[in-house]
């Protein structure tokens, strides 16, 4: 397994190892001990949630606000833009973004730690990702930032994403 830190303390993407052959390939999605191990968190997962989009969809930027969730983010199909937004009060990188293409070649995850906004754009035909979360969503705590806030200014190299009604009326973050 590969780890690789980003700049948003905590926020990490993983490349599992990957037994590929002939017949197609295995690899581990998760193992509590090896995670553990690698990253020096323990991680109580909580509850899984499969999402499928289809093409130029655009879901987020979601995140709780009492009971924040980490969550591991993997594509099981298609391809997603993934980004992570900080909104960690008092964090030297509060209001930064970080974006990763996760598909289903690179089989990459990406663990994004509680006190983070996550979102992402679905670029092929569609997708289908999985993400373990940490604490049990609850959709009276659930706070949306507008996808396109100009203080964040995350490239999302779309102009016209597909959104639901409840992200098209997404809160600023200088409102959170």
């Amino acid at each position: 397994m590969l780890i690789e830190e980003t700049f948003l303390e905590g926020l990490i993407l993983i490349s599992p190892k990957v037994f590929n052959d002939n017949r197609g390939f295995f690899l581990e999605t998760f193992n509590s001990k090896r995670y553990s191990d690698v990253l020096g968190l323990d991680l109580d997962f909580v509850q899984d949630n499969h999402s499928q989009s289809s093409k130029e969809v655009l879901r987020g930027l979601h995140y709780q606000k009492n009971n924040p969730q980490g969550k591991l983010v993997r594509v099981v199909s298609g391809s997603i833009f993934d980004v992570a937004v900080d909104i960690r009060k008092g964090s030297p990188t509060f209001a930064k973004w970080y974006g990763v293409e996760l598909n289903q070649d690179n089989k990459k995850q990406l663990w994004i730690p509680p006190g983070f906004a996550h979102g992402f754009l679905t670029l092929s035909d569609s997708a289908d990702l999985e993400y373990k979360c940490t604490d049990y969503y609850d959709p009276e705590d659930e706070g949306c930032i507008l996808w396109n806030d100009p203080v964040i200014g995350i490239e999302w190299k779309i102009q016209n994403p597909s959104l639901s009604h409840k992200d098209s009326l997404g809160s600023l973050i200088e409102e959170i």
